[in-house]
């Protein structure tokens, strides 16, 4: 329930980062100027008491997240991934939130499954282990089905974890308006729209129906991928709040040296980490959004085997094309073309100058593409596109804050494997690819036969529409005065009707 009431919860957050440490910290971690760690310090202090105390065994920052709930657990998950950020301490640190969370009984997990599907656990199952992973939202057990014998991964949430969030989230649209309303020059970023997104993503995530569906399709479209697996799901021992997935065994793609042991390349799989991303994004426009360490695992063959599918991203055809093209300017060096992209997509308002922006761009990618291999970050493009954009009055794009978000997730996994990786030279090669496929004259002759299937669908509408059209001017409204002739336009509707039928029918003949 929003409201003012959230105001505590916000109070509290503060408080529990004082409390604990972590806001120390985080400001260390993040390099804060001195003078936003003491403002910081002195208006964290006089609350400092109202803070949750957390597990007095775990680093500060880890404690506090913890203590204070499931959506700040979720972004400690993605600071987990960016070493680079907030350094390879604090980032080792926030990796026990990805898999290695407190988990809940036991017992309690039986009775929601028996609940669920309707039968026993012993029933279903002729081996239910303890928890073997615990994470923000749910738990994970081994089982072996009874029926089959096939050894399977049995996911379970949380209970209560539906309230927790929508309390965390709450409290995370009050923030939103707070900082619109003291900060008017944030609106361009729609902060509360941010929020909403968010929620709509999280929530998704806490019905594992719609991750058993994905986790199905994902899979369907990712079949052909070398050096890639996904989990199948098993439907009829999936629910709401329980989940079944064929067993993934294999090492944590956060263990680098159980990777080294099974005799794996890591720079090679930090690339394909990446390139598996980029492909899955563009080429169908459906991709795993939640790529930490903590969902992957390298299999004893090599392959890459990805889980947890409560958060997946999707775009449609004309914003991959969009990205792609934004992308492939950038590593062509082209800017002008970027900014075109940026002006033809309506990202940037068309009242201003395209060349002065495409000046901007070339200063927020040049210094980047400057650097050796361990500072191109696709973290640092972002951060100096904001700057940019923020000049032009660039909206915040929310349907494009997932990929992102993802984006820099991704970067992060495989400079863990590899600190070294280029991500340009890793990422041409299949925007490339994209942009070959998707804007060339093939591409075309696509999209016209696609346009040309879907108008022939309503052939069989237009003699009737020309008749009804007809008879209307034949015998037009007693109150309007009717046209001596047939206007000319009418003609030409049924004259290119009829050409369009025509021509629609030729291309599905050939």
């Amino acid at each position: 329930m929003r409201g003012p009431h959230n105001l505590w919860r916000l109070i509290r957050t503060g408080a529990t980062f004082e409390r604990t440490g972590a806001m120390r910290v985080v400001l260390e971690a993040m390099n804060a100027p001195p003078r936003l760690r003491i403002l910081a310090r002195v208006m964290g202090w006089p609350f400092k008491f109202l803070g949750l105390r957390g597990d007095s065994a775990l680093p500060p920052v880890t404690r506090a997240l913890t203590a204070l709930g499931p959506a700040y657990i979720k972004f400690g998950q993605i600071l987990s991934t960016r070493p680079d950020i907030v350094g390879f301490e604090l980032a080792n640190q926030l990796r026990y939130l990805q898999d290695q969370l407190p988990p809940f009984a036991t017992d309690r997990a039986r009775a929601m499954i028996t609940a669920e599907l309707e039968q026993p656990v012993d029933v279903l199952f002729c081996a239910f282990s303890e928890p073997v992973a615990a994470a923000s939202i749910a738990q994970v057990h081994r089982a072996r089905i009874a029926k089959t014998g096939e050894d399977v991964a049995v996911k379970v949430l949380r209970p209560g974890i539906v309230r927790a969030f929508r309390r965390d989230i709450d409290a995370f649209y009050l923030a939103a308006g707070l900082i619109e309303f003291a900060l008017p020059s944030t609106r361009r970023l729609r902060p509360t729209e941010v929020i909403a997104h968010f929620e709509g993503v999280v929530m998704g995530e806490l019905d594992l129906r719609l991750e058993t569906a994905a986790a199905a399709e994902f899979a369907a479209n990712t079949e052909g991928d070398a050096g890639f697996r996904v989990p199948r799901p098993v439907w009829h021992l999936s629910g709401r709040n329980v989940m079944t997935l064929g067993w993934a065994e294999g090492a944590s793609l956060g263990d680098n040296d159980a990777i080294d042991a099974l005799g794996v390349d890591r720079m090679e799989l930090g690339e394909r980490v990446l390139r598996l991303f980029l492909k899955h994004a563009l080429r169908d426009g459906y991709f795993h959004a939640d790529m930490h360490q903590g969902n992957l695992k390298v299999g004893a063959d090599g392959a890459l085997i990805a889980y947890d599918f409560g958060i997946m991203g999707q775009l449609d055809e004309y914003t991959r094309r969009v990205y792609a093209e934004i992308l492939f300017g950038f590593i062509r060096k082209d800017y002008r073309r970027v900014a075109e992209v940026h002006f033809e997509a309506g990202y940037v308002p068309a009242d201003r100058d395209i060349d002065e922006f495409a000046r901007a761009l070339r200063s927020v990618g040049e210094p980047i593409f400057g650097m050796d291999a361990t500072g191109i970050s696709m973290a640092r493009l972002l951060s100096y596109l904001f700057e940019v954009t923020e000049r032009f009055g660039m909206e915040t794009r929310t349907e494009l804050i997932l990929l992102q978000r993802t984006m820099v997730v991704v970067e992060g996994v495989a400079r863990s494997l590899n600190p070294s990786i280029n991500i340009w030279h890793v990422a041409q090669p299949v925007v490339e690819d994209y942009i070959r496929t998707t804007l060339g004259p093939a591409a075309l002759a696509r999209d016209l036969a696609k346009a040309a299937r879907m108008v022939s669908r309503f052939g069989p509408h237009f003699p009737g529409l020309v008749e009804s059209t007809l008879l209307k001017i034949r015998q037009p409204d007693p109150a309007a005065t009717p046209p001596k002739t047939t206007p000319a336009w009418v003609w030409f509707f049924a004259g290119a009707s009829f050409a369009w039928a025509a021509f629609t029918t030729v291309l599905l003949m050939l």
